[in-house]
Formats: C-alpha cells, structure tokens, sequence
C-alpha cells in the first residue's frame, strides 16, 4: 500500500516536497517512481529511483527523487515550479529493480495528490 501526500497549492517559483510511505518490508528492492497526471492528458513518467536516478527531460535540474529505506518513504522535491507542473502526481512501486518509465511496468500505486502551480 502506498500513501502519497504533501501536495497543495503554490506560485510559480516555489518549492513542495512530495512524500509516498510504503506498507511492507521489501521497500528496499522496490523500484520507485513517481507519475504526473494533468486534466485532459495521459499519465506521464515524472522520476524513478533504484539504486540511481531517472527523471523525465521536463523536470531535470528542478525535480529530486530520494528515499529512505528505513522510513519506506520515497520523495520528490520540486524546485522552481512552473504552471505546466500542475498535475496529480501518484506514486508508484515496481516488484523490479530497473528502471522504467512506462506505467504499466509499476505494480503498485498510491493514490494521488494534487499540485496546483499558479503564475
């Protein structure tokens, strides 16, 4: 089971951090993602962490994906954010240590929450 928060509504510029706790102890061989949905589009591959680091072109240099084994807690920093951010953003969990980008891939999911950027 994974819980997502930390969403809410900022100007553009500003930061939010993300955090998705995870229920059972196989967290650490999990590949975690994080995914973004915006009224009227598809859902869209935001950031991935394995042992190392998969961000989407998008967010690179503004996005952070980290986690913390011992807390089962993934996160995603979001720095300078811009209008087009504005999504509900969903955490996910794959049972594979490999990165990927395509939701299908991921087996588990959190349920949303929402970032609003204003400009």
């Amino acid at each position: 089971q994974l819980q997502a928060s930390g969403g809410g509504l900022v100007q553009a510029g500003d930061s939010l951090r993300l955090s998705c706790a995870a229920s059972g102890r196989l967290f650490s061989s999990l590949t975690m993602g994080w995914f973004r949905q915006a009224p009227g589009k598809e859902r869209e591959f935001v950031a991935a962490i394995t042992w190392t680091t998969l961000y989407t072109d998008s967010v690179k240099g503004r996005f952070t994906i980290s986690r913390d084994n011992a807390k089962n807690t993934v996160y995603l920093q979001m720095n300078s954010l811009k209008p087009e951010d504005t999504a509900v953003y969903y955490c996910a969990a794959r049972r594979v240590m490999s990165h990927s980008i395509m939701s299908a891939d991921y087996d588990y999911w959190g349920q949303g929450t929402q970032v609003t950027v204003s400009s």
